[in-house]
């Protein structure tokens, strides 16, 4: 069976916005705990704009903000953009909800694991992620900021069926550089995981990508869910994560629910594991509570479910407070995805 996964560098205009909307967020909840942040932005050359609700006693400087992640990601224009902001203050709709300590939205959000991978990540994603992660470090003078990864791994064989590397570079690199870095990026990323190199490598296969970035695409908040998650392995909710603070259960209760099916990984009750949670608005506790362990689970499904009801505190106010959420810095999750970084609190 072969399955592809992919994953975008920081430089990524999309990867641009999350990191944006991340910065709001935790500059807000830094300054007051309490903060309600549900910001977006957008980018398309130099131009940014962010809009969104923002309950605070903090007003954030959101200039400031976007120019320290412009710094480093799209350094030609980080001190020479226009910006326009769009805020108002949280929906009183919305709001009645959340001071009742309900949810403050319906919706339903997937957590995953599966023990393929140290980090209970898909094997194709890791791959691709590691992939971006040692050309974000190498930050090789050739290179561009913009970068993609992806990866088809064969489970069937257990071995790699193709590489690909699309990345920025300068304009008078030669190609032949270009795929040399790459491919020894690849090398490397399969000798750490112990697979094979006879794979497909693929480099820029246009040939050439000088222009990237918001100069050659627009960036937006949240549309980059498959890389934020498990590479496609996993159904999701729909929801996106980045810009919102952790009242928002399309962001903590997809944390929570990854924290529950990497327990029941870690606890040898399931080799894979899909855990669904739904929420109504106004309303603490969870609607429904949905578990798959795709033919790997040594239990019941109805006994896993009451395994899960009996030790978490699935209410908003419990997941914020399970989890530490008003004490996370949320832009250490723009990037590489959200469950990379296995220091998080979901993730330990």
């Amino acid at each position: 069976m072969l399955f592809t996964s992919e994953q975008v560098s920081a430089g990524h205009p999309d990867k641009i916005c999350d990191q944006i909307s991340d910065a709001v967020v935790t500059d807000c909840l830094k300054r007051d705990r309490n903060s309600r942040v549900a910001v977006e932005a957008l980018i398309k050359e130099n131009h940014v704009v962010v809009a969104g609700e923002i309950t605070s006693k903090h007003e954030p400087d959101i200039r400031r903000l976007v120019r320290s992640v412009l710094m480093f990601t799209e350094p030609a224009i980080y001190d020479d953009f226009d910006l326009q902001t769009f805020i108002t203050r949280q929906s009183p709709d919305i709001a009645l909800g959340v001071d009742k300590k309900g949810a403050g939205d319906q919706g339903s959000m997937f957590g995953y694991a599966t023990n393929e991978t140290h980090k209970m990540l898909p094997l194709p994603f890791v791959l691709a992620t590691d992939a971006i992660e040692r050309l974000d470090l190498a930050r090789h003078t050739a290179l561009g900021k913009d970068a993609k990864a992806q990866v088809t791994y064969d489970y069937r064989k257990k071995h790699i069926d193709t590489f690909l590397i699309s990345t920025q570079h300068q304009e008078d690199v030669d190609p032949a550089d270009v795929y040399d870095i790459c491919r020894n990026i690849m090398l490397k990323v399969a000798d750490a995981h112990s697979l094979n190199r006879d794979f497909h490598v693929l480099v820029n296969p246009t040939g050439r990508f000088v222009t990237g970035g918001s100069f050659a695409d627009t960036g937006v908040t949240g549309r980059k869910l498959m890389c934020d998650t498990y590479g496609g392995m996993a159904r999701h909710g729909g929801g996106a994560f980045s810009g919102k603070d952790p009242t928002k259960l399309d962001r903590s209760g997809a944390y929570m629910a990854r924290k529950i099916a990497k327990d029941i990984v870690r606890q040898n009750h399931a080799g894979k594991c899909e855990v669904q949670l739904a929420y109504a608005i106004g309303v603490e506790e969870p609607v429904s509570i949905s578990v798959k362990t795709f033919g790997t689970g040594k239990y019941p499904r109805p006994n896993l479910v009451k395994w899960i009801r009996k030790n978490y505190d699935l209410t908003p106010n419990g997941i914020i407070s399970t989890l530490g959420l008003r004490d996370v810095d949320y832009t250490r999750t723009a990037t590489l995805g959200h469950f990379w970084n296995q220091s998080m609190p979901w993730e330990v």
